[in-house]
């Protein structure tokens, strides 16, 4: 494997984004010796095994924040404003998420009505998936003295005992969580797929370089990008754009693949007028029910985390609330907590509720033709003019609060911390669940294998395909993504 400085090379596919799914792209089609540029805009620390990684990347106790893109919200009425975590570096936020292996219900796949994405299309890909990511579920033994609680408060409330919650026909239930963890690291894409294609000579990875356009042509296409303040350009037979669901539709405006009114606005010269690229932008929002940790309970976390591993997250249930359909799950609960201040806990015990069958609404468009201009992020949180997302959020806090009451957990816990009595309370504190996707989807912006629609050599291959959230943390499902575009790309 070759490193490049920046200049105007070429590559049978470029690869624009080393995430998720991008890293997935990359290997699979460089272990079939196809000619593979994968271009990212953060650092690759390399191989596992050289030690280069750094020690919050690889951590799998909780979240890292340490390579963020820096994506806000901007000002939001009434609350404050959101901040949209996502990973700057390879393995993209495979790299710094809380490395829970989910996989959605069959019915989410069923219901995109989409050639090659149906359920029993996917399962074998799903298998081949978990297995490539080292997936395994907690065992009894290993759950905290936190969790090891919330398990027996669950199974006291009445809830049915999950024997394996990354399962597609799974439905409501309550369980350990089945993780991406390997001897306590966060087993990602770069490490599951790309360190065993490392020494190909058919394949390179160019890291801290910004991609600003792609320019599609009849026969081929060019990437044009910033490294190390100099312009450089790729040219490719293919470019895969695996740059994220904020940075792929960020990308294709400023290469004029949008909406006409924006980039007319901007001075970009239209390729294709597009105007659902950015469009339909969702996630599963989420709010929570906590408690202050009391000593006795922060004592047992200490003294087990002195002993092993403890992460802050190894418990999930699926719910259902009143605005659930045909009986399948709508809501996520999962406990999380440490005996110290993290991204998630602030030093608190909380049961994180989520609704996961969004109907809000919003989307992302640039703001300039600069590269290093973040884009208008508006998720449009609770705005469905039903009211299903905060009532299925309100259905579920109610669940929550079982929890964090019931006996095993309560006199170990202290006073509450957060007001969700409401719904202004609910609005005021919702924030999201690190799961956005829908900016390029298949059929508005894309066919049926990712390729864009006015463009002869471009594809999208991540999460911004996806024309509706599956109920499921979407890591596992944007790696799908990966192999079932690189395996189209190969075919």
């Amino acid at each position: 494997m070759k490193h490049l400085v920046a200049m105007t090379v070429s590559a049978d596919v470029v690869v624009v984004g080393g995430g998720s799914s991008g890293a997935v792209v990359a290997a699979r089609l460089a272990a079939q010796g196809v000619s593979v540029m994968l271009i990212e805009a953060g650092p690759d620390y390399g191989a596992h095994r050289d030690g280069r990684w750094p020690t919050e990347l690889l951590d799998a106790r909780m979240l890292a924040t340490s390579h963020d893109w820096g994506y806000t919200s901007g000002l939001v009425p009434g609350r404050q404003p959101w901040t949209f975590e996502r990973a700057r570096v390879v393995g993209g936020c495979s790299s710094h998420n809380g490395a829970i292996a989910a996989v959605g219900h069959h019915s989410d796949y069923d219901a995109w009505g989409l050639d090659g994405w149906r359920t029993d299309d996917l399962r074998s890909t799903f298998a081949v998936v978990l297995d490539t990511m080292r997936v395994r579920t907690y065992s009894a033994d290993e759950a905290g003295p936190f969790h090891a609680r919330c398990l027996q408060a669950a199974a006291g409330l009445g809830w049915r005992m999950a024997e394996d919650l990354c399962d597609l026909d799974a439905n409501d239930s309550f369980g350990l969580e089945s993780v991406n963890v390997v001897d306590g690291v966060r087993w990602n894409t770069a490490l599951a797929y790309l360190d065993p294609v490392r020494h190909l000579p058919n394949f390179t990875v160019l890291d801290r370089a910004l991609v600003d356009r792609v320019e599609d042509h009849a026969h081929g296409a060019t990437v044009h990008m910033i490294r190390d303040g100099q312009r450089a350009e790729v040219q490719a037979a293919t470019v895969v754009l695996s740059a994220g669901v904020y940075g792929t539709p960020a990308i294709l405006q400023r290469s004029g693949f949008g909406d006409r009114q924006l980039l007319d606005k901007l001075g970009i010269e239209v390729a294709a007028h597009l105007p659902e690229v950015g469009a339909n932008l969702h996630d599963h929002p989420m709010v929570h029910a906590d408690r202050e940790v009391g000593p006795e309970l922060k004592g047992w976390i200490d003294d087990a985390a002195a002993l092993g591993f403890v992460p802050e997250e190894q418990t999930l249930g699926k719910a259902l609330s009143s605005q659930a359909v045909d009986g399948i799950f709508d809501l996520h609960l999962f406990p999380v907590c440490a005996s110290t201040q993290t991204v998630l806990t602030n030093g608190r015990a909380m049961v994180e509720v989520a609704c996961v069958t969004p109907r809000s609404r919003g989307r992302v468009d640039i703001i300039s033709r600069d590269p290093e201009a973040a884009p208008l992020i508006d998720h449009a949180y609770l705005t469905d003019p039903d009211d299903h997302d905060i009532t299925v959020l309100r259905d579920g806090l109610v669940l929550a609060q079982e929890m964090l009451n019931h006996p095993v957990l309560a006199p170990l816990l202290g006073e509450q911390v957060t007001d969700v009595s409401n719904d202004a309370a609910i609005r005021r504190e919702v924030m999201h669940y690190y799961h956005p996707v829908g900016t390029c989807a298949i059929g508005t912006v894309c066919d049926n294998r990712g390729r864009l629609y006015g463009a002869s050599n471009v594809v999208v291959a991540d999460a911004s395909l996806m024309p509706q959230i599956p109920r499921a943390n979407t890591n596992i499902p944007a790696i799908v993504i990966g192999e079932r575009i690189a395996g189209w790309l190969l075919g």
